[in-house]
């Protein structure tokens, strides 16, 4: 099970003087229980290559196959297709619009024609993976919320579609230091329960915690695609398509300058932290 890009080029506006490439001739796959973390400058191709994803954008060249079927062959019916791959937008409060928590989270699974009963156990679960109590939430008005509790309701609205992949756009944007710890905490949990994610995001340190797999876009194309700490021991690579690295790789790199015996590939705190214990002990031992 996969989700592959053969080829996609989008081009807005084509045969206009307002004529623009955002994506051109990617192909990517993204197998199922992967985190892949989609990164670029503002302006690579990063959203307009998720939309695709879930066929929300038709492309203008190439292919999007979700289980080897193609997203925009003749005879899928692209709602089923839809229902596999959850895509939640940046933002997604701002699409919130039901009187009530419950009814909002159930717009999509209504929309299926499930019965009351499966809607329901659709809802609860939801709710129970954003860690937002039933009974406390379940008749609120959604805009009564904190913007936090707004995005967990706008997300949970996309799990009560069961989707085997769910496409995040930077989840935790412009959420203050809690919120945001609480929605990655969320989506690594679901990742965790065995939900393919796929994540754009702009903070590398988020994708060192999180992803098994990124994806390194730069004007439209694919630059690299490597595990985080490959890609993070080419700090002049990701330096030349206007992206750093975690603050725990610059700290190693500091301090490998410095003479200290680290590896060139540490990328994450914890790591950086039992690397430096390590040597603690070993100084204080001899």
């Amino acid at each position: 099970m996969s989700i592959e890009v053969k080829n996609l080029t989008h081009t807005y506006s084509a045969g206009s003087a307002l004529q623009s490439t955002a994506v051109q001739d990617v192909n990517l796959t993204i197998e199922e229980g992967e985190f892949v973390a989609i990164v670029g400058h503002t302006g690579s191709g990063k959203s307009t290559l998720v939309q695709h994803l879930n066929g929300l954008l038709k492309p203008t060249s190439g292919q999007v196959l979700v289980d080897g079927e193609d997203m925009n062959g003749e005879k899928v019916v692209k709602r089923l297709i839809r229902q596999k791959v959850g895509l939640v937008f940046q933002y997604p409060e701002y699409q919130l619009f039901e009187e009530t928590v419950a009814k909002d989270i159930a717009f999509g699974p209504k929309n299926q024609g499930l019965s009351e009963e499966e809607i329901d156990r659709r809802v609860r679960k939801a709710m129970a993976h954003v860690h937002l109590d039933y009974d406390k939430y379940a008749e609120r008005s959604p805009f009564e919320l904190s913007g936090g509790q707004m995005r967990r309701v706008a997300i949970a609205g996309v799990l009560a579609m069961e989707p085997r992949y769910l496409i995040l756009d930077e989840p935790a944007a412009g959420l203050d230091p809690k919120g945001r710890d609480r929605i990655l905490g969320m989506v690594k949990d679901l990742h965790a329960a065995g939900v393919t994610v796929v994540m754009v995001s702009h903070s590398m340190d988020d994708c060192a915690r999180l992803a098994t797999r990124m994806i390194v876009m730069s004007k439209g194309t694919v630059v690299a695609s490597d595990t985080p700490r490959k890609l993070f021991s080419q700090p002049e690579m990701m330096a030349s398509v206007g992206l750093g690295v975690p603050e725990a790789a610059k700290l190693c790199q500091l301090l490998r300058e410095k003479g200290v015996d680290l590896p060139a590939d540490l990328y994450t705190q914890e790591e950086l932290h039992e690397h430096l214990l390590r040597l603690w002990k070993e100084v204080h031992s001899a």
